[in-house]
């Protein structure tokens, strides 16, 4: 009895003392990936991550998760399409349009039946859409949006309100996402492990990548569309936005405004100590700050042409980018634009300010109120406000 006490005991003690290695060598690797990940001592790391997840939660949940199963006489096409005869797949429609010029929006719209604020934000976003939207006769509004069977019965229901006073011609169709996503994943799985906020293939997180491959998913007669986040005020006519595509450069595919928050200052700390003259992550108007993708003008037909484009979509290229940058992100689409950005700034048109005027200044509290103005101010008309991270929007 006394040799077995003996061997309990010093088992007892063993796996004391393992256990005690075990939380050491967890601790150690915790310390390894917060340097990683944020390589700066001006801020506590742990509360950062978990802000951090927390920003990107709201962020996906203000996006949202659908079948762009878009019908071909959407692009301004003078025919009528019947519904059964959108690749036999019934869509579902709000208000009358078959002629005319076409201008398309999408927004997410997933999981707003059941969040008071999702629905709230879309309220604000769709009276004040409503409210100074102009067209001229002949054309119409078409607005999709991507959501689950619950979020689509609540959106038609708040949509008869939101377009009773509607003085244009609009057209509606919810878009579901479970189709969209099996289209979506093959494309993007290999980018998420470098834009997302987890690890590992996540077959619902491909939906923030909508905009990634939306030339790849719609129809080809459907040249131009405008992804717009559901946290946004519209101070002017909605009409005007898509003007700016005729400012496009020659090989510019996208459209959208920069990061006004100095997010991928930080992100990209590791870049910016081994390039210490680089130009990434530094504020405008000579830095390259990243891009906030709140507010997207997506030039299908130019992405469909381009070459350099469609090679920067191929894993080898994301992943040989993400590591020439040091890049790991959590924000989806913005993250893989922000990042190809660096390097092919010819890419994209940079919108001015006014059209997404962010208005989020967590960054100003977590470790950079020295620069966080540079990156924040915002000169000239305010077109739209975005109020992203559940930031109040002005009232004016």
């Amino acid at each position: 009895m006394g040799i077995l006490r003996f061997v309990a005991r010093t088992m007892g003690r063993i796996s004391t003392f393992r256990s005690y290695q075990f939380v050491v060598l967890m601790a150690a690797a915790l310390a390894v990936v917060a340097f990683y990940y944020f390589g700066t001592d001006r801020q506590n790391f742990s509360t950062t991550t978990k802000r951090i997840k927390q920003t990107q939660a709201n962020h996906n949940a203000n996006r949202n998760d659908a079948d762009l199963t878009v019908d071909t006489k959407l692009a301004a096409s003078p025919e009528t399409v019947e519904r059964d005869e959108v690749r036999g797949i019934p869509r579902t429609e709000l208000g009358k349009t078959n002629t005319g010029r076409h201008y398309h929006v999408l927004m997410m719209f997933t999981k707003v039946d059941k969040s008071r604020s999702l629905q709230d934000k879309f309220k604000v976003a769709m009276l004040s859409m409503v409210t100074h939207a102009d067209f001229q006769d002949g054309e119409v509004l078409v607005l999709h949006f991507v959501s689950d069977p619950a979020s689509q019965e609540l959106g038609k229901s708040m949509l008869q309100e939101f377009l009773k006073d509607a003085t244009f011609k609009y057209e509606v169709l919810f878009h579901d996402v479970v189709e969209l996503t099996h289209k979506l994943f093959p494309i993007v799985e290999a980018m998420q492990k470098h834009f997302s906020a987890g690890s590992g293939a996540y077959y619902s997180d491909a939906i923030f990548f909508l905009s990634v491959a939306m030339h790849l998913i719609m129809p080809e007669n459907l040249t131009h569309i405008v992804q717009l986040d559901l946290d946004l005020k519209y101070k002017t006519n909605i009409r005007e936005l898509f003007q700016e595509f005729d400012n496009f450069p020659p090989e510019a595919v996208i459209g959208i405004a920069r990061e006004m928050q100095p997010v991928y200052r930080h992100t990209f700390w590791q870049y910016r100590k081994e390039n210490p003259r680089t130009k990434v992550g530094e504020p405008p108007p000579d830095g390259l700050p990243g891009f906030n993708s709140g507010v997207m003008l997506l030039d299908l037909g130019a992405m469909r042409t381009s070459a350099l484009y469609n090679q920067l979509l191929r894993p080898n290229n994301v992943a040989k980018l993400a590591e020439q940058y040091r890049f790991r992100g959590h924000l989806g689409d913005q993250d893989f634009f922000s990042m190809i950005g660096m390097e092919h700034p010819e890419l994209f048109y940079a919108l001015v300010c006014g059209w997404n005027r962010q208005l989020c200044t967590w960054w100003r509290d977590h470790g950079y109120a020295d620069v966080f103005q540079m990156y924040y101010r915002c000169e000239g008309p305010v077109y739209i406000y975005h109020g992203n991270c559940n930031t109040p929007i002005p009232n004016d």
